[in-house]
């Protein structure tokens, strides 16, 4: 489990070594950190492995790979949880013909507190938990053992609605975002489309979302597309029965949300920990996004259920 330190990440180490019948390893950027927390769970009885990982760090992930190479041959699960959100300031594009830009959610409203430059969030989110992410999981995919389980963490913010910038740009991204033909290297461009959007301040001109943490939502969304994109490849790949999905896990009190959310830890890593133990063969969920009441939700074409 990536970034499990605390917050979510926390919550799904302590139910994956009450109910995974194998190794459950926490890890974290920070080593003190993370075997700190894993003293916490040992002293409810939980024996949970530790390994530094830093998913943003090419080396961190190559040894932790290694490790997991020589020490086991393979992995069963793999739970895509670090991540970061910029508490950020609304700011605003540069527009040519907009009558009104979208105003932010309320809901959202408290996480206007940062004031790095736009462009900084939007590089520095889109890195973390867009291409680390997906360039941890291709390091790692190769041991993943027949019947593995990955569960990519999303958010409510990662439902394809939220592509709701200018039309009619909104609507091309959010048709090649939903393409069955989407690749990795497709996406990429996307994403880096939208950095260089950021760097000139036309993003919401080119169809990207303008809310508090926009950068956030855009990465959340790539992660969700990236889902479908694995389990496509999962699909094509000689072990048996793979299986990827997305998941919104509730708007829970982390330090993320500033612990404005509603949830609780325990509560956010229910659906993360149903996605990780899915039985043998299952027929679905498989590419899916999940809500966190372990519902599939439509990502492409339905309305996402709310912010909750």
């Amino acid at each position: 489990v990536t970034g499990s330190n605390k917050g979510i990440g926390f919550a799904i180490v302590k139910d994956l070594c009450k109910k995974f019948d194998g190794l459950v390893y926490l890890t974290s950027r920070d080593e003190s950190r993370g075997r700190a927390a894993v003293e916490i769970l040992q002293k409810d009885g939980l024996t949970p492995q530790y390994h530094q990982l830093d998913i943003s760090d090419e080396g961190s992930v190559k040894n932790f790979v290694d490790y997991l190479k020589t020490s086991y041959g393979g992995v069963d699960v793999v739970v895509n949880n670090a991540a970061i959100a910029f508490n950020g300031v609304l700011a605003r594009p540069r527009v040519e013909s907009v009558k009104e830009l979208k105003a932010p959610e309320p809901a959202l409203e408290h996480m206007a507190s940062r004031t790095e430059p736009y462009p900084v969030q939007a590089r520095e989110t889109l890195k973390i938990n867009y291409f680390d992410t997906k360039n941890f999981c291709n390091a790692i995919f190769p041991l993943l053992k027949p019947h593995g389980r990955v569960v990519n963490v999303s958010s409510s913010a990662g439902h394809l609605s939220r592509i709701n910038g200018q039309e009619p740009q909104a609507s091309n991204l959010r048709n090649k975002l939903a393409s069955p033909l989407l690749t990795e290297k497709i996406l990429d461009e996307l994403i880096n489309d939208y950095i260089s959007s950021a760097e000139k301040g036309d993003w919401y001109a080119n169809g990207w979302p303008n809310v508090p943490i926009s950068p956030y939502y855009i990465s959340k969304v790539a992660l969700s597309a990236l889902t479908r994109i694995q389990q496509r490849n999962f699909d094509e790949d000689s072990r048996e029965d793979l299986i990827v999905n997305s998941c919104h896990p509730g708007y829970v009190k982390t330090d993320m949300t500033s612990n404005k959310g509603f949830w609780t830890i325990e509560e956010g890593a229910v659906c993360p920990v149903y996605l990780a133990l899915l039985p043998p063969n299952i027929a679905e969920p498989k590419g899916a996004y999940v809500w966190k009441d372990k519902t599939v939700v439509d990502w492409a074409n339905g309305p996402a259920p709310g912010l909750y």
